[in-house]
């Protein structure tokens, strides 16, 4: 396999030099296991283009200085979880940023935070149009005005970590004794009976549907990363309607967030059409994991992937330098929403931008 010439874009890397990419890994979260498998992956990925020198890093927490000490030209985190995908892990790398010029893979430390809140993610979905089930965010002990048939589930967290789906009030009670001991705060969710979707986006670019079949109950930590008979039907049968339905979703919460890079969101499809359940921004990239399926079925493969969100993040870097500097979180240099599509983009109004604003209309919105 041929891989695309990969540009640089570090003027101070040395004439034929391969830019130093720093892969990393692990974290403090749940998913840690995952992440370790999929940093892995993502490290020989690049490693087998040939074109970078890379260092993989796993850690549990770290600081700027610590990432600094192994001299990247550009950082691709693949971590999963609240610390390491949900903001204080992209607070250091914006730092590190702005400071250094290194560029990073994936979204800034706000954006990220939104995102990894899955009732502010469902409140700004619901503002740009996008169908998703009632939900309501539970601190422990407070009563459940949803009935059921819902889905309990982390209002923060991923790979269905601690997701129980109550059929009766009896289960939602008996859900709620078991995860109030190690959880303070659940999402409670109406539960959608249907089939189960995916569908990524790269660098704006929407990738192939997948359709979800695990051969257990519902789509668990275990049919996602251990188990090998969970079936996925790539370009399933749709109607036309409710697949452009979630391709169009995807878009316009892709966009809203002000996310950038890589992001997966996951659908339910029932009689009346789509519906939107969450967006993940650190997807995984295992040898079972979704992002690379579709990919590969769009023709292009993980390590020309990877490669192409690592040439990103050094482009989008070596563009503020040239600008002259940092534009500050969320903004380009002309005060445009980062990776906003409009030319015309009116900085005060974008969504992409202002997202103190959304994520105070989403917290008014869960009182």
């Amino acid at each position: 396999m041929t891989h695309p010439e990969i540009s640089t874009t570090r003027p101070d890397l040395p004439a034929g030099a391969r830019p130093r990419v720093l892969v990393l890994m692990g974290g403090p979260d749940a998913e840690r296991e995952v992440s370790l498998m999929s940093g892995a992956e993502v490290a020989r990925a690049l490693d087998s283009t040939g074109a970078f020198d890379v260092v993989p890093m796993t850690i549990v927490r770290t600081t700027a200085e610590e990432i600094l000490a192994q001299r990247p030209d550009a950082i691709y985190p693949i971590l999963h979880g609240p610390w390491g995908e949900g903001g204080p892990l992209q607070e250091i790398l914006e730092g590190i940023e702005r400071a250094h010029g290194i560029g990073f893979v994936g979204p800034r430390a706000k954006p990220a935070s939104l995102a990894m809140d899955k009732i502010a993610t469902k409140s700004i979905a619901a503002g740009v149009g996008v169908r998703t089930p009632r939900a309501r965010q539970l601190r422990r002990g407070e009563a459940l005005d949803l009935g059921a048939p819902l889905v309990l589930k982390p209002s923060n967290d991923g790979s269905s970590v601690d997701l129980r789906i109550c059929r009766t009030e009896a289960e939602a009670v008996q859900g709620r004794a078991e995860l109030e001991i190690r959880r303070e705060f659940l999402m409670a969710e109406e539960y959608i009976e249907g089939r189960e979707m995916t569908v990524g986006i790269v660098d704006g670019t929407v990738l192939p549907i997948i359709e979800i079949v695990p051969s257990v109950a519902f789509y668990d930590y275990e049919a996602k990363y251990i188990r090998n008979d969970t079936q996925y039907r790539l370009d399933p049968p749709l109607p036309e309607m409710v697949a452009e339905e979630m391709r169009t979703a995807t878009r316009r919460v892709f966009d809203a967030l002000g996310l950038r890079g890589v992001a997966r969101a996951d659908f339910m499809v029932d009689a009346r059409g789509a519906w939107f359940l969450e967006i993940n921004t650190a997807p995984g990239m295992t040898t079972h994991s979704l992002i690379p399926m579709a990919s590969r079925h769009r023709g292009v493969a993980m390590a020309e992937l990877c490669a192409s969100l690592v040439r990103g993040a050094m482009q989008r870097a070596a563009g503020a330098r040239r600008a002259g500097g940092d534009a500050g979180p969320g903004r380009s240099m002309d005060g445009r929403a980062v990776d906003c599509p409009a030319v015309d983009c009116p900085s005060a109004d974008c969504p992409a931008v202002d997202v103190d604003a959304t994520a105070a209309h989403a917290a008014t919105a869960r009182k």
